[in-house]
Formats: structure tokens, sequence, C-alpha cells
């Protein structure tokens, strides 16, 4: 690559390099992949192994498991049926989603079940992309009646069991009361999966054949989907999910025979891809174009606008922000950004070396990818090493300390 044309200077992309292989020295990160993007020029680092004790090494071409960075990739498929006005903002989603309508809402957080008050009004499309429909992984309510309920049915993923297929998993949600009303609260995780369903409801595809058909194929990803066939199962690495006590090792899924080998019954739009940095590079360089391809558009503007963009009122955002600065212990200091669009993180203040107006989400399987429009930049940083410890929480940020220093222009 020849540094004077990208806007990244040699020193720097050395001091990152250096970054990188020094936690992978460390012992506590078997491996990464590293792809920094400016223009178009891109620079990769593959460092380290895909296991903890050896194993083969990692490759610009290896697959990791991307988690919640799956978010601002699977909420594209959404933004076509925007686009085509197969959906509106502010329909109500019962017409697809029978098991939402009629919802009833706790009088408070730790309320009973049977505690509730009717819905103000129906959910719609907008509240679940912004998050705000009224269920979510709430991570200062852990062991309120309705969090219990929300493992207990199976509705995340990363529990023992894989979630159940599409109708039977929304047949549990609906059986269960909204936290808060429609339109109120933002809260993680839940309204993603749920935008899968309706995905696949509107358009009679499968969720993962109409990301494939309008998001995968046309931007050359041809290694992102819902699990990894046997044909390139050796490409991706052993995931870890070390001990929090003892840092050791602890295999969360092997690749022969683990999770992501076999189709998934529910392909999550909130967790479940699998995908290469140069796939990932191709969706977030799209989002930077303004929806365009090279020719060819996916998103239009105004699509790719509204995703990228905060979403969230004053109100919602001081309760995102309160859960991001007191609770750092749950993400490790992930996540101080102010605001949310759609599906992802928006720079609302400048909070680290990171400039207002970045976009992109974090994974808990180690991963990170994040567009910069002030700097026409794309990082990705993806891992093998899952949060339950805080390592690549510290190699996401350190990777991304290194990048910004790295710009030279």
């Amino acid at each position: 690559m020849r540094q004077g044309d990208s806007g990244f200077s040699k020193t720097g992309l050395d001091r990152l390099r250096d970054v990188l292989a020094r936690h992978v020295e460390s012992g506590k990160i078997p491996g990464l992949v590293a792809l920094v993007g400016r223009g178009d020029e891109t620079h990769v680092e593959a460092i380290g192994s895909m296991r903890h004790d050896g194993g083969a090494p990692m490759r610009r071409d290896t697959i990791f498991r991307m988690a919640s960075t799956s978010k601002p990739v699977a909420m594209a498929a959404a933004m076509v049926l925007l686009d085509e006005c197969r959906l509106r903002l502010d329909d109500p989603v019962d017409p697809w989603l029978p098991e939402l309508a009629d919802r009833q809402v706790l009088k408070r957080i730790d309320s009973p079940l049977d505690d509730t008050v009717p819905a103000r009004r129906p959910i719609t499309v907008r509240d679940l992309l912004t998050s705000t429909f009224g269920l979510g992984m709430d991570m200062t309510s852990l062991g309120t009646p309705i969090m219990n309920a929300v493992f207990e049915q199976g509705l995340t993923p990363n529990l023992p069991e894989p979630m159940p297929e599409p109708d039977e998993w929304m047949r549990r949600l609906g059986a269960l009361p909204l936290m808060y009303q429609p339109g109120e609260r933002w809260q993680y995780q839940i309204s993603h999966d749920v935008l899968g369903v309706l995905v696949a409801r509107v358009t009679g595809q499968s969720f993962e054949a109409f990301l494939r058909a309008r998001i995968f194929d046309p931007l050359g990803m041809k290694d992102t989907a819902f699990h990894v066939p046997a044909d390139k199962i050796d490409r991706l690495p052993t995931l870890y999910a070390p001990d929090p006590q003892t840092g050791e090792f602890l295999v969360w899924d092997e690749a022969k025979g683990g999770r992501w080998s076999e189709p998934p019954a529910f392909q999550g739009g909130g967790g479940g891809l699998v995908s290469t940095a140069d796939d990932y590079h191709a969706y977030f360089r799209m989002l930077l174009n303004h929806g365009m391809h090279g020719t060819e558009r996916i998103l239009s503007r105004p699509a790719v606008e509204l995703m990228t963009t905060n979403r969230l009122t004053p109100e919602q955002q001081a309760a995102r922000h309160a859960m991001a600065v007191n609770n750092v212990h749950v993400s490790f200091g992930q996540g101080q950004h102010g605001g949310w669009g759609f599906g992802m993180a928006v720079r609302t203040y400048r909070g680290d070396y990171a400039p207002i107006g970045q976009f992109g989400w974090d994974g808990g399987c180690g991963t990170s990818a994040y567009a910069d429009p002030d700097n026409q930049l794309t990082g990705i940083l993806l891992t093998q090493v899952g949060m339950s410890v805080p390592n690549a929480a510290q190699l996401i940020h350190d990777f991304w300390t290194t990048l910004y220093q790295a710009i030279d222009d």
C-alpha cells in the first residue's frame, strides 16, 4: 500500500501494528485481523493464531462470529423495505407480527408479570428500528421478574439452548408484557431479532435469503451468513470466553460441530452473523458512500442518513448515557458514544479519540466495526475472545486510539 496516498502515516501504521502485536504477545488474545481503510486504500494486519494453544495462523479471510456487530449490517434489510415502501416508519407492526398486538405494559420495571396497564398505542416499525418498542436486554434490571422471564423463555442468544424457530420465538415473546410503553425507552438487542422476523414475513423469504439477495451478493460479501458451511469451517477460529476470575481460556464454541457449523433455527439480526474483515469493509464503505457500491445503489441516501444519525430523544439518550457510564464493568468501558441510529451507535459528543458522527458497533465475541464520515475512514477489528474478561475490549480501545493517531493529512 502506498502510504502517501492513503492519509495514514507509515509511522502511525507501524505503531498500530506494534500495539496489536503487543496484545497477542501478552497471551491474552490468541489472534486478530484488523483492517483500516481510507478512500480506495486498505491496510490489513493478521496476527497470531486461530487457537490459544497455537493452531493455524490468522489470515485476512478468517471468518469471525460477529455477535452484536451483526446489528448494523442486518438492519440494512429493513431499510430496503422502507426504500421500497413495503414498510412505513409509523405503520403498526400488528398485521405482520400479530403476537405483538394489544400489549400490556408493566407498571414498574420490577413489577410481577401480571401487574400491568394497557399499552397507550400499538408498536410501530419505527419503535423496532430505534430499539424502543418496549422490551430489551436491560443490564440494570437483572433479577427482575421480566428479565428472568426473557432468559427462561430463551429469547436471547448465547444461552445454553439456542433460540427456537421464529414463529415459536414470537409466540413466547408475545406471552410477556412490555417493560416500557412503546417508543418510551431505548433498550438493547431484542428489537433486532424481531426485525428479522418482520423482514421474513413481509418478504415471504427467510431473513438470510433476503439479506443475501439485496445486501450480501451485491456487495460481494461472500463469507457473510448465519452459519459457516463445511468447506469453510477451517477458516473459523475457536471462540473463547475466558474465566473472569482466573483468565483461563474456556472454549465457548468450537468451529467443527459448534453453533455456527449448521444453519440455526433462528436467524438472529441481533447477533447471528459470521463474516470477514473485507466483507464488513465493503458494507461500511457503502454507508460512507451514501448507499452506493461502485455504480450500484444498495440503499438510498436518506436511508443511510437515517441509520447513521442519532434517533434518540434527549431523555432516551440520557438513559443510554447513564447505562454506559455507570455500568462500565459490564462492557469494560465500551459504549460511551451518546446516540443511537438504526442498528448502531452514533457519536454525539467527543468522548475519546473518535469524532462526532462516527457510527458502528462492537460485538461480545471481540469484534468492532465503525466508519467515520469526517475522515472517510473505516476500521474493523476481529478476534475470538469474548467479553467475559476485559482483554478484547482493551484491545479494541487501543486499536481505535492508535488508528486515529495514524491519520496523516
